[in-house]
């Protein structure tokens, strides 16, 4: 039980990462350049991990590598910040909110891991408090910005579950960095493509991207994994709720946003969504009672037959 709580603190920097993460893009990073922000965010983050892994892929990981780098980043970076530049960040978080239940779901179908009754009830909960802290309905959507943020939500859902499944057992440093480096080396020849030059970056720009690339890319990304492998994914998915949580706090205490009534109550519904999705306490295994126990009575009938035999022979 211990060490699950020290798991489930662990993996929780990666949402409140993630959650900081969305200040930072907006506030210090260029907004029309969103190909070359995913492999600027990428690409020195895998570049970190491998130089602290000293790891190559070997065999079938060149391909998943590929594949998870594909969709956990090339894809889901892009597809993020169009959610966030057409959508508001109150609808954008909602619809990835529903990422726990996703996650459940496809972890059911590729790792075996049926959602337990806590797993869907703190899901729902988590959910209603994200809407409730978020969700104002004021705001017009755009249809294509609904499908990215589902997109988004979908891609990394299934990535995530994917990485668990193929990583059961392997490096999650090694993998994390191999992923990251595959997903930016797709994004650079694209956005070269499409963007032409990169951008040119102010001094704050380069700090920025120092933080989201270590900290929201490279460090989130490796605790999430490692959560992941050790873990439930209803219990990881559900950790996942503290982005949107952390993005409001920071509002608040940077920003000077105001925290109604109606966000705190949002807030405790969360937090009691993550409480129940915790991992309980497992239950004893009834231990086995050893052959060795036996010995003296089957070593007593096993002498009796032996004097009885010995008998026998002597008539």
């Amino acid at each position: 039980m211990e060490a699950n709580s020290r798991w489930v603190a662990l993996t929780a920097v990666a949402p409140v990462a993630w959650g900081t993460n969305y200040y930072v893009t907006h506030e210090f990073l260029p907004t029309d350049s969103p190909l070359y922000g995913a492999a600027l965010r990428a690409l020195p983050a895998g570049v970190v991990l491998l130089a602290l892994a000293r790891r190559r892929p070997h065999g079938v990981w060149w391909w998943r590598s590929a594949v998870l780098g594909l969709l956990n980043v090339s894809v889901f970076f892009v597809l993020v910040y169009a959610a966030s530049q057409l959508l508001p960040t109150s609808v954008a978080s909602t619809v990835m909110a529903v990422s726990p239940l996703t996650m459940m779901l496809i972890a059911w179908s590729l790792v075996a891991e049926r959602p337990g009754a806590a797993h869907l009830t703190g899901a729902a909960i988590g959910l209603a408090g994200v809407c409730l802290m978020l969700f104002t309905g004021a705001e017009g959507l755009s249809v294509p910005g609904v499908l990215a943020s589902g997109g988004a939500m979908l891609v990394s859902a299934f990535g995530h579950i994917l990485t668990k499944r193929w990583n059961a057992g392997g490096a999650v440093l090694a993998s994390t960095a191999w992923q990251l480096t595959a997903g930016a080396l797709f994004l650079l020849p694209v956005a070269a493509a499409v963007e032409g030059p990169p951008p040119a970056l102010s001094a704050s720009a380069l700090l920025a991207f120092a933080y989201v690339s270590v900290v929201a890319t490279a460090l989130a990304f490796t605790v999430w994994f490692a959560g992941l492998r050790h873990l439930p994914s209803g219990t990881v998915g559900l950790i996942g709720l503290l982005n949107p949580v952390t993005g409001v706090l920071l509002g608040t205490v940077v920003a000077g946003e105001a925290l109604t009534v109606r966000q705190l109550c949002g807030l405790g519904l969360v937090l009691l969504g993550v409480a129940l999705g915790r991992p309980g306490r497992a239950k004893p295994v009834p231990r086995a009672v050893p052959a060795a126990c036996n010995a003296p009575r089957d070593g007593a009938r096993w002498r009796g037959e032996r004097t009885a035999l010995r008998r026998v022979g002597r008539r």
